[in-house]
């Protein structure tokens, strides 16, 4: 499934208001993975902390190190006071182990106070991608890359999840038309709001 939506797109569900206007949209599953510094994370470690999520891989020469710079963006403009934490996972578990994500990071100066990189088997990481945060990982078929490394299609969108573990919406990062300026400001906007709620 695509969980695909404008950051534009606000309402309630099933019609009702909600008092933020951001909707809840669905309840992400319990997961557990590991982290860059080679420590298990699940679902249970960000209760309580809005979070930011997205997938990426370390080969890829497309499109992942500008997401990986976006949100950098992002973690560069969230307040000293603000909680929010940033989660990145790899479409290529395979490849990026706990030590490759934490090269990556560092390379793009990532705060490891806030922001984790996370892998685990193939399996897991589909369950995590696909089933929990409803964003698309697959492998591409060999004729249809441009490269060696040209070894996914997946989602460059950032989820954005809730205290209480609830995506609460999508946030294009990357392509055609895409204004990352407008996508950043209504993200923060957005964190800062679910911050507020009790």
């Amino acid at each position: 499934m695509l969980f695909h939506l404008r950051s534009s797109e606000r309402g309630g569900a099933n019609g009702a208001p909600q008092p933020s206007a951001l909707p809840v949209y669905f309840q992400v599953s319990d997961f557990t993975l590991t982290n860059q510094n080679n420590q298990p994370v699940g679902l249970a470690d960000l209760k309580g902390k809005v979070w930011v999520a997205d997938i990426i891989f370390t080969r890829c020469t497309g499109p992942c190190p500008k997401i990986t710079r976006a949100m950098k963006q992002v973690q560069d403009a969230l307040p000293t006071r603000s909680q929010a934490r940033l989660v990145t996972l790899t479409s290529d578990p395979e490849y990026d182990t706990p030590a490759i994500l934490k090269a990556w990071a560092e390379h793009f100066g990532a705060d490891s106070n806030r922001w984790m990189f996370l892998t685990g088997t193939k399996a897991q990481i589909r369950n995590v991608a696909t089933n929990a945060l409803k964003l698309v990982a697959a492998p591409k078929d060999p004729q249809e890359r441009a490269d060696e490394n040209d070894l996914f299609i997946h989602s460059t969108v950032f989820v954005l999840i809730d205290r209480q573990g609830r995506c609460r919406g999508s946030y294009e990062t990357y392509g055609e038309g895409v204004d990352f300026n407008k996508t950043k400001a209504d993200l923060l906007e957005a964190i800062k709001t679910l911050e507020r709620e009790t």
